[in-house]
């Protein structure tokens, strides 16, 4: 039977939801014998550490928590198996009985923030819609920036990038791909997106229009160290010539960089 606290956390983790916050869903699914909370007792867990019920305290319940920071950073459920026999064997407690938890991680739609809404802008957008992340596109072309353009855009921002990173803040759960038309407006760009927590930064272009930039900005008084975050030239060599094959490039390093949080120097491709 529900109770006013199962109530009460089933609408804090669809406030949750709704607000794309990352938290785990823990909740005792079998018990035996002598334990702190019955079956169907739920917990949550968010990215930010704060806490909305409990599992039953203590040892167990600290253990839970670090089990769920695991599974914010992975997005994988799992199933927790605890006896609460005997501590000086490991054990989280000494109830008496055994309880089953298990983790739910509700994690939002990693987004890809893609500055330039030209054809690879258009092309990595298309394919980050279908593998299913949230899309942002931002170009100071109004008119790039329309339904028939980039129809598997989630939101569009046609002006600046100060503007477009006010109207849609970049987390560490954002991947950003800069596809713009010149050094110029990669050099406009990148200050103010280097002063984000993106996962990842990367910039298109041959590594002669990199060593460009890079120049430009060092005249702008940019940290060269501050530069290694980004990966330039963009993507993993593949030899892509087609837009969707330079996407899938592009998107390939996305991935391997959320996947593996390897933030290194990848294998690139021009």
């Amino acid at each position: 039977m529900r109770t006013a606290e199962d109530a009460r956390l089933l609408s804090e983790l669809a406030s949750a939801v709704a607000a794309g916050e990352r938290v785990v869903l823990a909740t005792v699914v079998a018990t035996r014998r002598s334990v702190p909370r019955r079956a169907g007792t739920k917990m949550l867990v968010y990215g930010d550490g704060r806490l909305v019920g409990t599992v039953g305290g203590g040892e167990m319940e600290s253990r839970v928590i670090d089990e769920a920071k695991v599974a914010l950073r992975t997005g994988n459920t799992k199933l927790l198996d605890y006896a609460l026999l005997a501590p000086d064997r490991g054990d989280p407690g000494v109830c008496g009985g055994n309880v089953q938890i298990y983790l739910e991680p509700h994690m939002p739609p990693h987004t890809i923030f893609i500055v330039g809404a030209g054809h690879v802008g258009k092309a990595v957008v298309d394919l980050a819609h279908w593998l299913g992340y949230r899309t942002v596109v931002t170009d100071d072309r109004e008119e790039r920036l329309t339904e028939a353009e980039m129809p598997n855009a989630d939101a569009m921002f046609a002006g600046s990038i100060e503007d477009a990173l006010a109207a849609h803040p970049i987390t560490a759960d954002t991947s950003v791909v800069v596809v713009s038309r010149n050094v110029d407006i990669d050099v406009e760009a990148l200050p103010p997106l280097l002063a984000t927590p993106a996962r990842y930064i990367g910039v298109m272009g041959s590594e002669r229009r990199w060593a460009a930039t890079k120049a430009k900005l060092a005249e702008t008084g940019v940290d060269s160290g501050v530069l290694d975050r980004i990966h330039a030239p963009i993507g993993i060599e593949i030899g892509a010539e087609t837009l969707e094959e330079i996407a899938v490039s592009i998107m390939s390093e996305v991935i391997r960089v959320a996947r593996t949080a390897d933030v290194g120097s990848p294998d690139t491709v021009t």
